[in-house]
């Protein structure tokens, strides 16, 4: 397991895919919000489940997300389109809602930042989030991500177009204890 000052980033265990499909996928707004891809209802316990890991993948490294104290499952978190060449990735992270709001966003980002850097030994993490995000962005930017571009109306959700938000973070400007401080 990978640990951050609250929570830990650990494989994805089978009894987690019901809970994040039921808390993250079947809300509807909060899964057009989170992926570029339309909502589509998934029957529970499906290999098409978005939680479900391919171990054999090597370009996602999907995490399931819990509170260091107790071993609560909050959310999941991936670094997704890992690509070796260039050695770059993008984050991803869904928390629960009864999660959110507790400073475990900020965490999820550094442990992942500890992860693609220092474990795969990439030069470049990327984040794009909705505009309208601000827990995202304060995660990101608490972390030390730069706000590199909006990408205006990129994003389909919910009936209307949607600026995103690109930021970037390169490893010789990343502080690893900056996000505790």
């Amino acid at each position: 397991m990978l640990r951050g000052n609250k929570v830990g980033l650990r494989a994805r265990h089978e009894d987690d895919m019901p809970v994040l499909q039921a808390e993250l996928h079947d809300d509807v707004v909060n899964q057009a919000r989170s992926d570029t891809r339309p909502w589509r209802p998934i029957t529970p316990g499906s290999k098409e489940s978005p939680f479900a890991v391919d171990d054999k993948e090597q370009r996602h490294a999907a995490f399931s997300v819990v509170e260091l104290e107790g071993g609560t499952l909050v959310g999941d978190a991936v670094l997704w389109n890992i690509d070796q060449h260039n050695r770059s990735a993008h984050i991803g992270l869904g928390l629960l809602p009864t999660s959110r709001g507790k400073g475990y966003g900020t965490d999820v980002v550094g442990v992942l930042c500890h992860y693609g850097f220092v474990v795969r030994g990439l030069h470049r993490l990327q984040i794009e989030t909705l505009a309208d995000n601000p827990a995202m962005l304060r995660s990101a930017e608490r972390n030390g991500f730069v706000r590199e571009g909006v990408l205006r109306s990129s994003a389909w959700v919910m009936g209307e177009f949607v600026d995103e938000v690109l930021l970037g973070l390169l490893v010789r400007d990343w502080k690893p204890d900056l996000a505790s401080s």
